[in-house]
């Protein structure tokens, strides 16, 4: 069984950020199922379902306010560099390596989306933005300046203000993370 299935709780009420969650859920969990020989295709194709999944919420971002550096962003950013540098990983042998990121990843999803994205889709509804369309309904509701942390400026601040900040290191120097420490 995986580590993480998707539940009402992980719903956020915006169909479109919700329909795209519920897909990284079913990937992951078919990468937590794999066989060896299955494992670094499925993984891929996780990969990819995030480039398209964390490039349509910055992409919300950037088209509602937020600096191009601000915190979800970032942790976006450093996620998608711990997957590939895994995948690397992977292809020299390194499977079981590939599965604990996976679990970490499944430990991760949940408080993102509760705080960041939950965040991210308050403010969204807030400006009037349409995510499917790219219609803004309320521009006079946008920020006046470039939300850049996670700290005062929005609701997507305040949502973040719990979230778990980015990673502070990476794997690039192919070490085992030391017991207790996790991917975020």
């Amino acid at each position: 069984m995986p580590t993480l299935v998707w539940s009402d709780a992980l719903s956020l009420s915006m169909p479109v950020m919700d329909h795209t969650h519920e897909e990284f859920v079913e990937l992951l969990a078919l990468v937590e199922q794999a066989d060896d020989a299955a494992l670094l295709g499925r993984w891929q194709a996780l990969i990819e379902h995030t480039v398209a999944h964390f490039g349509q919420e910055d992409d919300w971002m950037r088209a509602t306010g937020f600096a191009p550096g601000n915190c979800h962003s970032t942790q976006h950013a450093v996620v998608l560099e711990v997957m590939r540098d895994s995948a690397r990983r992977g292809a020299q042998g390194e499977l079981d390596w590939v599965r604990r990121i996976a679990a970490e990843l499944a430990d991760w999803f949940p408080n993102h989306a509760q705080t960041m994205d939950a965040g991210l889709a308050l403010h969204l509804k807030s400006v009037g933005y349409d995510p499917v369309t790219g219609l803004l309904t309320e521009p006079s509701a946008l920020p006046t300046q470039a939300i850049s942390g996670c700290g005062s400026n929005s609701c997507h601040d305040k949502a973040a203000a719990n979230d778990t900040q980015a990673p502070q290191r990476t794997e690039a120097a192919n070490e085992p993370l030391p017991v207790g420490e996790s991917l975020v």
